[in-house]
């Protein structure tokens, strides 16, 4: 056997190491050639379900079908004899439908600028907000709960009071999350004694909902309910107890949800799916649920799978929301974080060509009410996830593709302005997505501006008096 470290063989040792790096190099980059190659080409059969002309015809029919409605509006004078040929524009001003993402990193950025930057991005996209809740960082000593305005500064956990005064004056809907979670729990909690833990959690609930029941909207009572440690020491039959707890405690008006992670939220087994089990029971028991939140964080092996289309293809979406309006409740997606992956260019092109394709999918969906994007910007993330950014915005506030698909989609696609004139009776109709409008009419030069809903729920005859 020849040794190629024999000194009895000058030079050759050093030439054969050349060869091997040399076969190295090409061996590197034949690696990188094919994975780059079978990445490309995952992109290329994902893009082909996507681009699919029959779930794109279903999409914007059922959008067509499920988010817009019509609307009548007469035109009367004082007198109440019908106003012909006067202009009417139409214009949406906000959406029925929610669009929301945390708002987690409100006045939490060093500068003045960056927290104005992170606002009018936030208000520009979204009319929803999520406001943190968690147990662990909003009562690190018992008794002292972060509520006011003025509280300890901590990082992605800004103050209720603060949220709700900002989210009021900007017309959001508020959510809170999480009432109730097996994570993120103080230290002080009892550690084996269950009874005296229920009583802890009975007591969380109701001072939560004495202060916020009126302001914040909807609550997500229970979350990751199916990925809790099974040995967690939590309230007998915790789930049920979680919902009849924030039933007594909460107003009818509020929107109690459950909410569980995307793997086992969108695990589909048919009828036999756990969360969908989950979910049966409860209402086969009769306790109140208002929501059922589905989360798509979708990174690492989830990721992979997906651009890849052996998870969450489509028409595997389809079926699973399908099946769970079976159960008559509405569906929200609640935590979205896309990655941007391989180099910066392709990395947002394609995390723009998702956003824009599962949005246009949820959006219609006839039992969807919501859609949550997570962390706006790059860089908010928990510790761990920064790396894989999953916001809109780049470090820098500035927008990435992903945003610019959701502004044309949200402010421009789902917005309706149109114009025209009264007939005879004085009749103007129209069809557009659901929201709120500004109706401006204009007759022998005179103009006057009123504000409409249409809504899923309301009436679609609006009689508006002009009065010269």
């Amino acid at each position: 056997m020849l040794n190629l470290n024999n000194t009895f063989i000058p030079g050759l040792s050093k030439i054969w190491n050349h060869i091997n790096i040399i076969r190295l190099i090409i061996l590197i980059t034949a690696v990188e050639y094919l994975t780059g190659f079978a990445y490309a080409q995952n992109h290329v059969e994902f893009k082909k379900l996507w681009d699919n002309h029959i779930l794109e015809k279903k999409i914007s029919e059922n959008i067509e079908t499920f988010r817009k409605g019509d609307a009548v509006i007469k035109i009367v004078s004082k007198d109440g004899k019908s106003v012909s040929g006067a202009e009417v524009q139409a214009k949406q001003l906000t959406h029925e439908f929610l669009f929301g993402c945390n708002l987690y990193m409100l006045m939490g950025f060093k500068t003045d600028e960056e927290n104005k930057k992170y606002e009018s991005a936030f208000l520009k996209l979204h009319n929803f907000a999520t406001l943190p809740f968690y147990w662990s960082d909003m009562e690190r000593e018992r008794g002292k709960v972060r509520f006011g305005k003025d509280s300890e500064f901590i990082y992605r956990r800004p103050p209720p009071d603060f949220c709700v005064e900002w989210g009021l004056k900007n017309n959001l809907t508020l959510k809170g999350h999480p009432l109730i979670w097996h994570d993120y729990t103080p230290e002080w909690l009892p550690d084996n004694n269950r009874a005296e833990l229920t009583r802890i959690i009975s007591e969380r609930v109701a001072q939560i909902a004495k202060r916020y029941a009126k302001t914040i909207k909807i609550w997500e009572v229970v979350n990751g309910a199916l990925e809790r440690p099974v040995d967690a020491i939590l309230p007998e039959d915790y789930v049920s107890w979680s919902f009849k707890e924030a039933d007594r405690r909460f107003r009818p008006d509020n929107i109690l949800m459950i909410n569980e992670v995307a793997d086992i939220s969108h695990e589909f087994l048919k009828e036999d799916s756990h969360y969908y089990l989950l979910n049966m029971k409860l209402k086969l028991r009769g306790i109140r649920l208002d929501g059922i939140g589905f989360q798509f964080h979708i990174s690492g092996d989830l990721y992979k799978d997906f651009v890849s289309s052996e998870k969450l293809t489509p028409m595997q979406l389809m079926d699973i929301y399908t099946l769970y309006g079976k159960l008559e409740k509405p569906l929200y997606i609640t935590e979205i974080t896309i990655p941007t992956v391989g180099d910066e260019s392709e990395g947002q092109s394609l995390q723009a060509y998702i956003v824009r394709n599962l949005y246009r999918l949820w959006f219609s969906i006839p039992q969807m009410a919501g859609i949550t994007w997570w962390n706006l910007s790059d860089g908010t993330a928990v510790a761990g996830e920064n790396k894989i950014g999953g916001g809109l915005l780049n470090e820098k506030l500035e927008p990435k593709l992903s945003y610019g698909a959701l502004d044309q989609l949200i402010n421009q696609e789902w917005k309706t302005q149109t114009v025209g004139k009264t007939s005879d009776t004085g009749i103007f109709s129209f069809r557009g997505f659901y929201g709120s409008y500004k109706i401006t009419v204009t007759s022998e030069d005179i103009t006057k501006e009123y504000e409409i809903n249409v809504s899923k729920e309301g009436d679609i005859f609006h009689p508006l008096v002009f009065e010269n």
